[in-house]
């Protein structure tokens, strides 16, 4: 059952980035893709309270591909928190160049989502950044830096929300379990937290970042119209948790 719900969200997910897709087909593919993709995380969750050996908290890593990979790793992390799972940026050096990539704590479920959303959300943002034109007087790099910032706050707030939303719907199934919503919810974000603290154990918070880009706000508007519903070591190793 579980299997085909997943498969369900992706042929959404598909659709809706389908270019032959009309807006008002893409946004209800990405409605219906949204809805199910917070409802099928609840319901895991609520499967996995009853029966605590059903899943375990694993991990699964995401390659950040440049231009702009460490803007793409705080879109991750907004996609990361927003379905409890834990987010540890790593940065390698090696060859005179720098490779970015995201390792993912949490339970099966959680990560199967995220992996799916965040790379339709990939997809999507490179595909609208591509489109359009930077404003007259930017500077083309600053410009995308922002506007992919703004992105990932749009999502990491719509998450929160359908998220939220799942949760309250779920709630009577969750006291009728003799347990709350918010309490199992919570408790998956916290055990992929300390998943990621064992493998990681000297992580430092990413520093704030003052970039000089006008990109927020149109990164922002493309955010809130964004479908959601989707080891060599070879030099030195920087890590730090983004969310």
């Amino acid at each position: 059952m579980y299997d085909d719900k997943l498969a369900r969200i992706r042929k959404l997910l598909a659709q809706a980035e389908d270019p032959a897709a009309t807006t008002a087909e893409a946004e209800a593919f990405n409605a219906k893709a949204a809805e199910l993709m917070a409802r099928h995380g609840v319901d895991a969750a609520l499967l996995a309270a009853a029966d605590p050996g059903r899943e375990v908290v694993g991990d699964l890593t995401v390659e950040l591909l440049a231009p702009y990979a460490y803007e793409k790793g705080t879109l991750g992390a907004a996609v990361a928190r927003g379905l409890r799972c834990s987010a540890v940026l790593r940065k390698q050096r090696g060859g005179g160049e720098t490779a970015h990539s995201l390792h993912l704590f949490g339970h099966t479920t959680d990560l199967v989502l995220a992996e799916m959303l965040l790379t339709s959300l990939m997809v999507q943002g490179t595909g609208e950044l591509t489109r359009r034109p930077v404003p007259r007087g930017e500077h083309p790099a600053a410009y995308r830096r922002t506007w992919w910032l703004g992105f990932a706050s749009a999502i990491g707030r719509r998450l929160e929300e359908a998220e939220a939303a799942a949760a309250r719907d779920s709630e009577a199934d969750f006291a009728a379990a003799g347990t709350s919503a918010a309490l199992v919810l919570a408790d998956r974000a916290t055990l992929a937290e300390r998943s990621a603290a064992e493998v990681y154990p000297r992580l430092r918070t990413a520093r704030p970042r003052y970039l000089s880009g006008g990109g927020i706000a149109d990164g922002h508007a493309a955010g809130e119209r964004a479908d959601l519903g989707r080891a060599t070591r070879v030099g030195a190793t920087d890590r730090k948790r983004l969310g």
